[in-house]
C-alpha cells in the first residue's frame, strides 16, 4: 500500500509537468503548433519569440508554478505511510514534475527544457539556493543576452551551493539530477553558443 502511494504521488506530478502550457498558449492564440515555430521548444523563451512578451510572461509563471504544486501540494498527498522520509518524497515528486515537463508523453515524448519547472521545485524546497540561482540567471541573461547560457550556469551552480549548505541530502541529490536533465537538453544550444550561433533573448529565429 505504502509503496502504491508513493508511486501515485510520483504519478500525479509527472501528469502535471505534462500540462503543455506553452503548446496551450499558442493554440488558443494563435491556433498554431509552437513546435513548428521558432527554436521548437515547448518552453517560456520560445513562447516569448512566438506570441510575444506577456503570454511568455503568463508561460514561465504556469511552468513555475508547475513545481511548486508538486513538492507542496502533490507530495503531501495521502502521506501517512513511512515507508521513506517526506524529503525523498518531494525529491522524486519533483524530479517526476520536471520529467513530466521535458519528457512528455502527450506530444510524442518531447516537451520543454525544464529551467521554469524546476525552479517552482527548488523555489519550494530550497529558496536561498533558488535565490542565487535566479541571480546568478539574471546576471548573465543581462550581459550576455543569452538565456541558455543563464539557464546552464544557474543549473550547474545551484547543487554545488546546496551541499555546500548542507542541505537535505535527497534535496542535493535531486538539484544534480535535474542539472544533468537541463544541461542535457540544452545540447544543441551549448553547440550554437560555441559557434556563436545561438540566437539572443527577444531575438526571431
Amino acid at each position: 500500500m505504502a509503496v502504491m502511494l508513493i508511486l501515485l504521488r510520483v504519478l500525479l506530478s509527472y501528469l502535471l509537468g505534462t500540462v503543455p502550457t506553452a503548446y496551450l498558449f499558442a493554440r488558443a492564440m494563435k491556433g498554431v503548433d509552437i513546435r513548428e515555430y521558432g527554436s521548437g521548444n515547448v518552453g517560456a523563451t520560445n513562447a516569448v519569440r512566438v506570441l510575444g512578451k506577456t503570454p511568455g510572461l503568463l508561460v514561465l509563471i504556469i511552468d513555475v508554478i508547475k513545481g511548486i504544486i508538486a513538492v507542496t501540494f502533490i507530495s503531501r498527498m495521502f502521506f501517512f505511510d513511512n515507508l521513506i522520509s517526506f524529503e525523498v518524497t518531494r525529491s522524486l515528486c519533483g524530479i517526476a514534475v520536471v520529467s513530466g515537463h521535458i519528457f512528455n508523453v502527450f506530444l510524442g515524448g518531447k516537451g520543454g527544457k525544464g529551467v521554469a519547472t524546476s525552479a517552482g521545485v527548488l523555489l519550494a524546497i530550497a529558496p536561498q539556493a533558488m535565490l542565487l540561482g535566479g541571480l546568478l540567471f539574471v546576471v548573465i541573461v543581462a550581459v550576455t543576452r543569452y538565456v541558455s547560457l543563464g539557464s546552464i550556469t544557474a543549473g550547474l551552480v545551484i547543487p554545488f551551493f546546496m551541499l555546500y549548505a548542507k542541505i537535505h541530502f535527497s534535496y542535493t541529490i535531486m538539484s544534480a539530477f535535474l542539472c544533468i536533465l537541463i544541461v542535457a537538453k540544452h545540447r544543441p544550444n551549448i553547440c550554437r553558443l560555441l559557434t556563436g550561433r545561438e540566437k539572443k533573448v527577444f531575438e526571431k529565429r
